[in-house]
């Protein structure tokens, strides 16, 4: 498969996913605009997402 596509997917799948937590879980919306008005305190929120980041397009990566 192009790996244009594979990233595609992954980029729709993310979507997907993000909005069904968010139409299902309404809490989780108000958590995540607290994280984005209190960014210095929930710093961690962000490496949260960069470890999201890293295990859907770098995990899967070949080396060499």
């Amino acid at each position: 498969m192009n790996p244009r596509w594979v990233f595609f997917f992954k980029l729709c799948g993310l979507a997907i996913v993000v909005i069904a937590l968010i139409l299902l879980f309404p809490p989780v919306l108000e958590f995540v605009e607290m994280g984005a008005r209190e960014l210095r305190y929930l710093w961690w929120l962000v490496l949260l997402l960069a470890l999201a980041v890293w295990l859907i397009w770098g995990l899967g990566k070949k080396k060499g």
